[in-house]
């Protein structure tokens, strides 16, 4: 069975163990998802499933995704996403849902961090910053020295300091289920998942089991 779906994260919210403990929970509306493409070896050079989720209007899409879904008989897609599986045992056309994953097993959520805009090194790196008196009172949340003069003369690439912070791929991995709910297509995670509410995700078996 394909462990990965496409989805959108839900929210937060919290529920209680055996024990009374609460548990930090992250919902996210998996699927259902299509089977729109199953890549192999002998064809594509490498083994993969293509999923599609969320049906859209058909004039939001090209002639050529149109033309990519109708062949199996789907509807309009709106995202297509790529899970690499060592030997598929789905075909073009079936429908995943979140019946793929269990209560207790771990799975790694890809997402899109929130974007944060230019931001400076306090922010975006957890710099100290400068001193708050002896006339400094400019110097706060300065990113201070970052490189030496004559040696060598200029800042190095990749050197941590202000820039544009968020709006990346994010990985969080081995997550815990602790919810599935069939009806509804959700599955809580204990813990956080990138991205604002909405946000796309990606749910696939963990690899650090």
């Amino acid at each position: 069975m394909l462990k990965g779906l496409i989805g959108k994260k839900v929210g937060m919210t919290q529920i209680f163990d055996d024990a009374g403990v609460a548990v930090p929970v992250t919902l996210i509306e998996a699927g259902p998802c299509y089977v729109t493409q199953v890549r192999r070896p002998e064809t594509d050079g490498y083994s993969a499933v293509q999923l599609g989720f969320g049906e859209t209007k058909p004039k939001r899409l090209t002639g050529g995704q149109l033309g990519h879904l109708k062949r199996n008989n789907l509807p309009p897609l709106r995202f297509l996403r790529e899970f690499r599986v060592k030997n598929p045992q789905v075909q073009a056309g079936d429908q995943v849902t979140v019946q793929s994953f269990q209560v207790g097993e771990h799975v790694d959520v890809v997402g899109t961090s929130k974007g944060k805009g230019f931001a400076g090194g306090v922010k975006r790196y957890h710099f100290k910053g400068g001193p708050k008196t002896h006339g400094a009172s400019d110097r706060w949340r300065a990113p201070g020295s970052r490189s030496s003069t004559t040696t060598p003369g200029r800042v190095y690439k990749g050197s941590r300091g202000p820039g544009h912070m968020g709006f990346e791929r994010v990985t969080v991995q081995n997550l815990k289920v602790v919810l599935v709910d069939l009806e509804r297509n959700l599955i809580g995670v204990n813990g956080a998942v990138p991205g604002p509410k909405g946000g796309l995700v990606m749910v696939k078996e963990s690899r650090k089991q």
